[in-house]
């Protein structure tokens, strides 16, 4: 016996599959790279990667040098586009936004820590956080108010003044990650996020990306060479000649 539903018109059906696929898709997932291929020139970089990652999940990639695993951050950062494949984040087909639109995406849902701190030296510490926040439209009280609650979270609150020149190694790289989550991020990206620091401040650093997880639901992707941060984290991807192999 047929159910009422075989006797809707075809476009009713098909917009009843829609209401379907759209309550039901992984509401936890935060990011899905499929089949993803990235080359420069003759030299094959990435050779179908397919990835997925949950929301609050705090991820490895590890690998030797050259193996693609800066080139997979970019990618499924947004801050550079594969040669084939599909990305989603928060369940949007990122390669289909135009210039503009992929902009103003990064800026509301990713932020990003590197090796290097790339602060600006001419600010201080909670300008250099309020950057994003300005570029995303808040107004300098609403970015500023922000700001000192995160630095102040961040143990930084007395140095909030300061230029990068006046903040240790340890201190500038926690405000580049006060500056990665000034918007309130849905996902942080972090490419050898303590390559130039101490031990001691590494692994500081490295206990901070699991409090951030836990008291502000952060997800995190990190590409490192530390075996230590690697071994912290939920899972440990290993890239090797341009696919992930566990």
């Amino acid at each position: 016996m047929f159910s009422k539903v075989t006797f809707l018109p075809f476009f009713a059906r098909r917009f009843l599959g829609y209401i379907y696929f759209d309550y039901f898709r992984p509401i936890n997932q935060m990011i899905k790279a499929k089949n993803i291929f990235k080359s420069y020139d003759n030299l094959a970089v990435l050779k179908g990667v397919n990835l997925e990652i949950q929301k609050g999940e705090i991820i490895s990639i590890v690998g030797a040098s050259g193996a693609g695993k800066t080139t997979l951050l970019q990618i499924i950062g947004t801050l550079d586009k594969a040669d084939k494949g599909e990305l989603f984040i928060k369940n949007t087909s990122v390669e289909k936004l135009n210039s503009k639109a992929l902009a103003k995406f990064r800026n509301e849902n990713i932020g990003f820590v590197f090796q290097f701190h790339q602060l600006l030296p001419e600010f201080t510490a909670i300008e250099n956080v309020c950057i994003p926040a300005f570029i995303g439209g808040k107004s300098k009280t609403e970015a500023e108010k922000e700001a000192h609650k995160l630095l102040d979270f961040l143990g930084l609150s007395n140095r909030a003044n300061h230029k990068p020149a006046e903040l240790s190694g340890g201190e500038q790289q926690r405000v580049a990650v006060a500056r990665a989550l000034i918007n309130n991020p849905a996902v942080v990206f972090a490419d050898e996020p303590s390559g130039n620091l101490d031990s001691a401040n590494a692994k500081e650093l490295h206990e901070l990306f699991f409090k951030l997880r836990d008291e502000l639901q952060q997800t995190f992707v990190i590409v490192t060479h530390n075996e230590e941060l690697a071994n912290m984290a939920d899972r440990k991807l290993t890239i090797s000649d341009g696919i992930i192999i566990n």
